[in-house]
């Protein structure tokens, strides 16, 4: 840290509440939180704290099974230990960059990775997708089913959770248990019942309930 001039250590904390109390006290602009901490954990502090008031948190930790919390968390990087000084610099690098544009409010790897990828936990492995690739979700009880052009995962995550990792000019919620990429519907068809059943470019037909009719200009401008 000596060797940052940029930088200057204004505390360290040994437990959860120690560093609540010391992030509200010296308002820092950047945290390394370490994930597993007595008394209250690094998601535990965030909450405590709150997100508008968080300064850009990087997570540390030795268990990379939080690295989708971490994500979800808006976290700026995640430190899997033990790492090196490259390592590191890399992660102080993110807020930097930030810094020197002159932009109020540092990038998280949310943000960075709904750009062109995400993170799921599927069958113990963390798989990195293009959003592109999902043709579209299936709610089934407390997983989503996430079907691609060639295979399906199945993931533990809500709907709303999912959904607020996509781009919802992309993604549209058509039932309180689908969600339909626009870049791969094909027609829509109205039914009787003032639904209509949307037929995907490979040929899967989904229904649209009533609810969310209000999305339906939406899909007819990309159809």
């Amino acid at each position: 840290m000596s060797e940052q001039s940029d930088l200057e250590l204004v505390g360290e904390g040994q437990s959860g509440m120690e560093a609540v109390s010391l992030i509200t006290a010296k308002k820092p602009d950047v945290v390394f939180l370490d994930v597993q901490m007595p008394e209250l954990d690094g998601f535990g502090v965030l909450e405590v704290i709150g997100p508008d008031k968080m300064p850009a948190v990087i997570f540390v930790t030795a268990y990379d099974e939080y690295a989708v919390n971490a994500f979800n968390a808006n976290a700026v990087d995640f430190l899997l230990k033990p790492y090196d000084t490259n390592r590191f610099l890399a992660a102080l690098g993110k807020v930097r960059k930030s810094a020197g544009n002159g932009n109020s409010k540092v990038t998280t790897l949310a943000e960075t990775v709904r750009r062109d990828r995400f993170v799921i936990r599927a069958d113990g492995r963390y798989i990195m997708l293009k959003p592109r690739e999902i043709e579209y979700v299936e709610a089934a009880g407390n997983y989503l089913q996430l079907h691609l052009s060639d295979r399906a995962f199945t993931v533990r995550e809500t709907m709303a959770s999912l959904e607020s990792r996509l781009d919802n000019q992309r993604f549209v919620r058509i039932h309180r248990s689908t969600l339909i990429n626009l870049d791969h519907v094909k027609e829509l068809e109205a039914t009787f019942h003032g639904e209509y059943v949307i037929t995907m470019r490979r040929g899967q037909r989904v229904t649209m309930s009533r609810t969310y009719r209000s999305k339906l200009d939406q899909i007819l401008g990309q159809v």
